[in-house]
């Protein structure tokens, strides 16, 4: 039997049901606010001028629009440029993470190891070490093999993602095993095993892990800023900041709303996967 806060003779209560649904609203709201309000302000700010954004910043409407702050930003700040740096930054992150958690999930979870619980263990154990103490080992590491500069420093570093290891392998650890075993059984070895049958099954979970990996590189600042000090090569979320005293307000939150747009488009085509639950089903379960 299910246990509520409020029964259902509470509920029948129009007294309650009022409080309660007008709780729900306000709480909505204040979600809203908190998620949308700062994009939604964003893209105003973007097309409004920049004495109209210093007199009233928290106006709901511009008094004046100026679109052109955005082509300026593209042009002006050469958005397009650091865009590809950026491109090149996520997509090698992406995949970096995506071989390494796919692969290492497997040999936790298929494969099983003897040691299977022990090396799960140590995974599971390096989240918690904060980050900023491996800056130092870190970045002497990538000196040493010279890869400062090198868009290597950042896509090497980027796989070593316990969380996404440890969401993999729960995610396979609820694929059905005798899948595997009849693969098994039609001669079909570790590497066929994980490409054939394990790959094509776990396309939810690849799709999240994708998200999670492509929005971090996207917004990932200190780390590109340490290892990439060539303008050239630096991505979006470095060189913004670099170049906010040399352009107009407008004309920088323009180039920031911009660069917002993939991660928020990223979003809105895998927001079923989030929302529905199925794609993390499999790795929340046991």
């Amino acid at each position: 039997m299910t246990r509520a806060l409020l029964s259902p003779s509470d509920w029948r209560r129009p007294v309650v049901r009022r409080t309660t649904r007008t709780l729900h609203a306000l709480l909505l709201a204040a979600l809203f606010l908190a998620g949308l309000g700062p994009m939604l302000w964003l893209a105003k700010a973007a097309v409004t001028p920049t004495q109209d954004t210093l007199r009233d910043p928290l106006a709901l409407w511009p008094h004046g629009i100026d679109f052109a702050n955005l082509s300026t930003a593209w042009t002006r700040v050469q958005i397009d440029k650091y865009f590809l740096s950026t491109v090149w930054v996520a997509a090698g992150s992406w995949l970096v993470q995506l071989i390494v958690a796919t692969t290492a999930g497997f040999a936790l979870s298929v494969l099983r190891p003897r040691y299977r619980r022990v090396l799960t263990g140590v995974v599971l154990t390096t989240l918690f070490v904060p980050a900023v103490v491996l800056l130092v080992p870190l970045y002497l590491s990538m000196v040493d093999f010279s890869l400062i500069n090198s868009f290597w420093a950042v896509w090497l570093p980027s796989g070593a993602s316990a969380f996404n290891i440890l969401l993999v392998q729960r995610f396979f650890d609820n694929l059905p095993r005798e899948v595997f075993e009849a693969a098994r059984v039609d001669g079909a070895g570790p590497l066929r095993l994980f490409w054939s049958v394990v790959l094509p099954m776990s396309r939810p979970i690849l799709g999240v892990v994708s998200v999670f990996a492509i929005v971090a590189a996207w917004k990932d600042f200190l780390w590109p800023m340490l290892v990439l000090p060539d303008p050239a090569v630096q991505p979006l979320s470095v060189r913004l900041p670099a170049l906010q005293k040399f352009v107009e307000l407008d004309v920088f939150l323009a180039a920031l709303a911009i660069s917002t747009v993939i991660p928020v488009v990223l979003f809105l085509v895998f927001q079923r996967m989030f929302l529905r639950g199925n794609a993390l089903g499999g790795a929340v379960k046991g």
